[in-house]
C-alpha cells in the first residue's frame, strides 16, 4: 500500500513567558517531523526543555531576535544541555551579546556569559523548522541588529520586541533609533497580508490588520 499524501501537517507553536520580563520565548514545531525550534531563549532553561520533552520532540535550533538580556540570556545555560546551532540575531547586535555578563548581573538575572551565534543572520534568508520555512526580516531600531521571522504559508511573524500589541518598541537604549523602527515596521512588517498572526517578545498576539488600524504609533 503507498502512504497517502495528503497537505502538511500543522506548524505548531507554544508561548512561553519566561524571566522577570515575561519575555516570549516561543517553542515551534512541524507536528510530521517533531522537529523544533525555541526562539529567544532569555531563561528558565529546565523549564523550557521540560516543555521540549512533554512534546516528544527534537530541538534542532535557538533563533534569536535580537541581543537583550531577556531574550538571549539563557542560551549559554540551554547549550550545555543541547548541541544545537544559534541562528540570529543580525551582526549589528554583537555589542549586546558581549554585554551580557554585565547586564545579566545588573538586573538580577542569572549572570549569563558573552557567547557568539553560530551564524548571524542577514535579510532575505530562509530558517526551516522540519518543513517549514521562515524569511528573515532585518528590523533594526528598536536594537541595531534585531530580526524577525516570517512564515508566509501558515501567516505567523515571530517580531520580537519590534511590533506589539497597540504600540511598538522602545527605542531609548543605546543605538535604539525610532525613525529607523517606524520605517522598517511600515516598509516590511506592514506590506504583509492582514490576517498575518503576530507573535510579540513581551504581551499578548496581534495581527499585522489591527495594528495598522489600531497602533497609534503607526496610524497615519
Amino acid at each position: 500500500n503507498k502512504p497517502f499524501l495528503g497537505t502538511p501537517m500543522a506548524l505548531q507553536f507554544e508561548i512561553n513567558a519566561v524571566t522577570p520580563f515575561r519575555q516570549n520565548c516561543t517553542l515551534i514545531w512541524d507536528d510530521e517531523t517533531k522537529e523544533a525550534v525555541l526562539t529567544d531563549v532569555g531563561g528558565d532553561v529546565p523549564y523550557l526543555l521540560q516543555q521540549v520533552q512533554n512534546k516528544g520532540l527534537k530541538l534542532t535550533a535557538i533563533w534569536l531576535t535580537h541581543g537583550h538580556l531577556d531574550h538571549a540570556g539563557g542560551v549559554v545555560e540551554l547549550l550545555k544541555t543541547c548541541d544545537v546551532p544559534v541562528l540570529g540575531p543580525h551582526k549589528d547586535d554583537e555589542f549586546l551579546l558581549q554585554a551580557l555578563p554585565q547586564t545579566t548581573a545588573q538586573y538580577g538575572f542569572p549572570v549569563s556569559p558573552s557567547f557568539m551565534p553560530t551564524r548571524w543572520l542577514e535579510e532575505g534568508e530562509t530558517l526551516k523548522v522540519g518543513n517549514h520555512s521562515f524569511q528573515v526580516l532585518h528590523i533594526p531600531g528598536h536594537t541595531p541588529g534585531q530580526v524577525v521571522f516570517y512564515n508566509a504559508e501558515n501567516g505567523l511573524l515571530v517580531a520580537g520586541d519590534v511590533l506589539f500589541y497597540e504600540t511598538i518598541g522602545r527605542t531609548d537604549f543605546p543605538r535604539g533609533n525610532h525613525d529607523d523602527l517606524i520605517n522598517n515596521i511600515r516598509a516590511k512588517l506592514l506590506t504583509l497580508p492582514e490576517t498575518t498572526q503576530v507573535i510579540a517578545g513581551h504581551g499578548r498576539m496581534t495581527s499585522i490588520g489591527h495594528e495598522k488600524r489600531y497602533n497609534p504609533f503607526l496610524v497615519r
